[in-house]
């Protein structure tokens, strides 16, 4: 996730300098139990990743006046180690077999040993929290929890007559919005602001990570092998609805749907381990008007998290955050 010094003439070289301490931290976190653990333990965070939620920790804490850098770098590395502890149990969870172009953990050395590295890196997140102070340890705490309930609620799936698409959206909120909500929390604490600052960027940060997801699905449609490590998709493939599917779903529930959306579904419910079948089903997706709608689905949820911003003062931190949010769907636009 890359916001330029032109956009950033003054944050930018603080940024890097607090971004370079976290990847640091964050290497020395992954490695130190021998030679047959880390490789297993800092698989996906050599494999690279966006560091959105560090860059954010990174952009709230300047948005009060006592910032302290070594608080900052030590709540970004535990959020990244949090999430990439998410990645290892969530690849297993889905049977994922790659990702950020490589095998995923358990194709390489099995789920029992995936799930355990999962476990180390949350504890080590968790140490890195303890070291905080006990305020730090409750809020990671429950935002793990939060995190955990929105994985578990999305096993379940909706029950009776709640609606999938407001079920899936509040699903992506728990899951992703939490943590990316945490990051910008850690931000704005460990830089002095106020309690009203804090929470305003919590909220957009949790719409931010929707809007991040929503984006997500509609990479997996689009996006080639070369970019997303994974055929185009994926998803579909291994039976998972995204959005796209999931607003197809309502309209023929609603009766809306035309004869297209009609063999849409039809296609999903077939066998799609033919490569030829799964690139037909994804042209007629991304051919569909529903692609639009989706879009336009994560750019109101960024014009969401951006108003959330209002209680933030002016200048070129505010404005980094619309920059931030923004990106999340310039790479979709």
């Amino acid at each position: 996730m890359n916001l330029s010094a032109k956009d950033l003439p003054e944050l930018q070289s603080e940024l890097s300098e607090q971004l370079g301490q976290v990847e640091e931290l964050l290497l020395e976190s992954v490695q130190g139990s021998g030679d047959l653990v880390d490789p297993l333990t800092s698989h996906l965070a050599k494999a690279g990743g966006k560091r959105m939620r560090p860059l954010l920790v990174a952009l709230c804490g300047t948005l009060g006046p006592n910032p302290e850098p070594e608080k900052l770098v030590q709540a970004a590395t535990a959020v990244e180690l949090t999430h990439l502890a998410t990645l290892y149990h969530d690849d297993v969870m889905d049977d994922a077999p790659s990702r950020r172009g490589v095998n995923s953990a358990h194709i390489e050395w099995d789920n029992n040993r995936a799930i355990l590295a999962g476990d180390v890196l949350f504890a080590r997140a968790s140490r890195l929290v303890a070291a905080l102070g006990a305020e730090a340890v409750d809020f990671h705490a429950k935002t793990f929890e939060r995190l955990c309930l929105g994985q578990l609620n999305e096993t379940f799936g909706p029950q009776g007559g709640e609606d999938r698409v407001e079920f899936y959206l509040q699903v992506l909120a728990d899951k992703t919005g939490s943590l990316v909500a945490a990051a910008a929390s850690f931000g704005a604490l460990y830089s002095g602001a106020s309690d009203e600052v804090r929470e305003a960027v919590a909220l957009y940060g949790d719409r931010v990570g929707v809007a991040f997801q929503i984006a997500d699905d509609i990479l997996d449609l689009v996006s080639s092998a070369e970019v997303s490590g994974k055929t185009p998709g994926t998803d579909l493939r291994e039976g998972v609805d995204t959005l796209p599917v999931l607003l197809l779903r309502r309209q023929a529930a609603e009766g809306k749907g035309d004869a297209e959306v009609a063999r849409i579904l039809d296609a999903l419910a077939g066998d799609l381990s033919a490569d030829e079948d799964l690139a037909q089903v994804v042209s007629a997706i991304t051919n569909h008007p529903v692609m639009a709608q989706t879009r336009q689905l994560a750019r109101d949820w960024v014009d969401k998290a951006i108003d959330a911003l209002a209680p933030v003062p002016d200048g070129e931190a505010k404005d980094a955050l619309v920059l931030f949010a923004n990106s999340m769907i310039d790479r979709v636009a």
